[in-house]
């Protein structure tokens, strides 16, 4: 009568699945009781198996790894022994995959540490400005060869052309430390081609001059030059007015006179002269500013490496000097760059021979 016919249901149900209940205690608490041990003993069960699964893809991954470094190691030492030219080659392509994905991650730091903390690249140290600065010529030298292997089978192109052009197609990360002194060595050669051709452009000049003491400065500093005899830095800095307007500003300097220096920093002087003027005003203030990074830093902070590459940057070539030669023109240059003004940077590029083209090899290996 005061039963009703849902409570007779669930004790029975109660009753029948899991046998007779205890006295006292009411069906519906019995059940959600049992309910709620059945979800506990379900939750413990289902972590269980979620560490027992993750130790399981750990231990297999680590398996994998294994296997997949002694596969290599073995292949490395059959190509060593079989085939040690074929060996380099390889050694030296997977050394600059690595060291090339190590510079990607580097620039996607710096990049982020830029936004988070509002940064310039005036406010960036020097080793993250010539990371920057590399990179950007190391991904811009790569891409003909990026987009060449696109297509289905070309990487088997690629590989043939890199064999036969690696200093026409491959970036440093992918050079032998021979190669590396070899096609440095070459590249100089080329641009020491043109430091006539800017000579020239500086003696041409002179007559343009209408300030007389200016005028003569700027001669004798030429004929010193031409004569062998390397200048001081207190000479060119003398005639540091002459690089802002005429005759020898970047503005002001004549198509024949850019495209010599184009080359100092190894750019293609076949493009229209404004271009080639707009190029020039970007690299030369980019150098000022590695300039002023690399005078905060201090030169004693460069390693033997980090030394000869910055002066080989800046003109002079470094392969054929002790290490206390290098450190010795690169504060020389530094004396004279650190004093200039934004608006003055045409005198750094044609620093880049005034400073080099004469210097003292007594110590050449």
């Amino acid at each position: 009568m005061a039963l009703s016919r849902t409570r007779l249901c669930g004790g029975s149900a109660v009753m029948l699945l899991y046998g007779i209940r205890p006295a006292g205690v009411t069906p519906g608490c019995c059940t959600l009781t049992l309910v709620s041990r059945k979800l506990r003993l379900g939750g413990q069960l289902s972590g269980l198996q979620q560490s027992y699964s993750t130790r399981d893809q750990q231990s297999l991954r680590e398996r994998v790894g294994s296997r997949l470094k002694w596969a290599n190691e073995k292949y490395e030492s059959f190509l060593q022994n079989n085939f040690p030219r074929f060996y380099l080659l390889y050694h030296t392509f997977m050394t600059g995959a690595k060291l090339l994905f190590r510079d990607a991650k580097e620039m996607k730091r710096i990049r982020v540490k830029m936004m988070r903390q509002s940064q310039s690249l005036q406010q960036l140290p020097y080793r993250e400005v010539e990371a920057l600065r590399q990179f950007r010529r190391d991904v811009i030298k790569a891409a003909p060869m990026v987009l060449i292997s696109i297509p289905p089978f070309a990487n088997y192109l690629v590989f043939i052309l890199m064999y036969l052009f690696p200093r026409q197609l491959l970036i440093r990360h992918f050079w032998t430390p021979q190669q590396q002194m070899e096609f440095q060595q070459i590249y100089h050669r080329q641009r020491a081609q043109h430091h006539a051709g800017v000579l020239r452009g500086l003696t041409m000049a002179v007559s343009n001059i209408t300030e007389k003491p200016l005028q003569r400065q700027l001669l004798q500093l030429c004929n010193k030059i031409e004569r062998g005899a390397h200048p001081s830095v207190s000479q060119i800095h003398a005639v540091r007015r002459l690089f802002v307007g005429p005759p020898l500003g970047i503005k002001r300097l004549k198509a024949a006179h850019m495209r010599s220096l184009s080359c100092q920093l190894f750019l293609t002087p076949r493009l229209p002269a404004f271009l080639i003027r707009h190029r020039l005003w970007g690299h030369a203030s980019e150098l000022l500013q590695l300039d002023r990074a690399l005078s905060k830093l201090g030169l004693h902070q460069l390693s033997d490496q980090e030394l000869r590459q910055a002066c080989y940057l800046r003109g002079l070539d470094s392969t054929r000097l002790d290490v206390d030669h290098c450190k010795e023109w690169l504060y020389n240059w530094l004396q004279l760059s650190t004093r200039l003004k934004d608006s003055e940077v045409s005198l750094l590029l044609h620093s880049m021979v005034l400073l080099s083209l004469n210097y003292p090899t007594a110590a050449v290996h």
